[in-house]
């Protein structure tokens, strides 16, 4: 007996063993993949849900969970929008600095994708590092660093949507001629869109152009716009000393349109126009419009912006240099 004793121990041993497995694989939780409905995907911003609405439909199951809640780029999650994160199937980001926030969290990087990485090289350094908040309740929080509303080049914006299609289709491999068409349509549109925007720079020549806040680095450089900014709100009426500080930019750029972000103050747009400054709206659409789409704002955009083709360009005033010699 004692020369099987060692035998019948590992027959023992390997019979529990393979019971704690069975146990341990039953008890484990099914992974987001694995469960009933379709693939769970997130998006960091509007314009990455908008692009991903378009390439996928139905097929996903789409959250933004900003939606809502501000500028996404200054946004910070709760504790259960992060485990809502940690779950996906997908995770898209903006990148370029845009996601503050998960410098702090940790998210599986098996499902992040980071929709500007691939021209992470061309990123611009914003100027503006005055720390400041968009209104009552609002975090205080600094436009310093990396500039971040990289869509708003859409040229940008069309390769930001080639990585959220090129993610979907790895993750919906079976859909990938539904996707492939759904992305085509909207690539048609982003190239639409950029056409009309590199027209517009065109057309505006040059012109000097005011900006209530410091999110037009993109749209400036590849739509050759003149753009300088200050550090306004649409809701909130600049004081004497926002106002002084404007004039003290405009005696070097003398713009005669101020760009905003959103609509601005009645009050706001009366204060300008005694100083000869109209103003129009380019909306960068962070976050979800009250009405209409990602689209139909960008278009409205370009309308917009039209209004100053056919105005006069102001004169840039004289350098010290050139007024000794005259």
């Amino acid at each position: 007996m004692k020369r099987f004793l060692p035998t019948s121990i590992q027959a023992i041993t390997a019979i529990l063993a393979a019971l704690l497995i069975s146990c341990s694989e039953k008890e484990a939780p099914e992974s987001a993949s694995n469960q009933d409905g379709p693939p769970k995907v997130q998006a960091t911003n509007y314009p990455l849900a908008y692009f991903a609405n378009r390439i996928a439909g139905d097929f996903i199951d789409l959250e933004f969970l900003a939606e809502g809640k501000g500028d996404p780029a200054f946004w910070n999650p709760t504790d259960d929008d992060i485990l809502a994160f940690q779950s996906a199937d997908l995770i898209l980001m903006n990148g370029a600095s845009y996601e503050k926030w998960k410098e702090t969290v940790t998210l599986p990087n098996s499902t992040v994708v980071d929709t500007t990485q691939a021209f992470s090289g061309e990123f611009l350094e914003s100027e503006h590092g005055v720390t400041h908040s968009h209104g009552p309740g609002e975090e205080a929080h600094s436009h310093g660093g990396t500039a971040f509303t990289t869509w708003m080049d859409f040229q940008q914006a069309l390769w930001q949507a080639e990585e959220v299609h090129a993610a979907l289709v790895q993750l919906l491999p079976e859909k990938e001629t539904e996707l492939a068409e759904n992305f085509d349509s909207l690539a048609t549109d982003l190239e639409s869109l950029h056409s009309t925007f590199k027209q517009l720079g065109k057309d505006l020549a040059e012109k000097p152009f005011m900006a209530s806040h410091p999110v037009y680095q993109y749209f400036a450089r590849r739509y050759d716009i003149n753009i300088d900014s200050v550090l306004w709100e649409p809701e909130t009426v600049p004081d004497e000393e926002a106002m002084k500080e404007l004039q003290g930019k405009l005696a070097n750029h003398p713009a005669k349109w101020m760009i905003w972000e959103g609509e601005p103050a009645t009050e706001s747009v009366d204060k300008l126009k005694a100083l000869g400054i109209s103003s129009l709206v380019v909306d960068p659409c962070g976050n979800a419009p009250e009405s209409g789409d990602w689209l139909s704002i960008m278009n409205g955009n370009a309308e917009n912006l039209k209004k100053a083709v056919g105005e006069p360009t102001p004169e840039k005033p004289a350098s010290d240099e050139e007024q000794t010699d005259q």
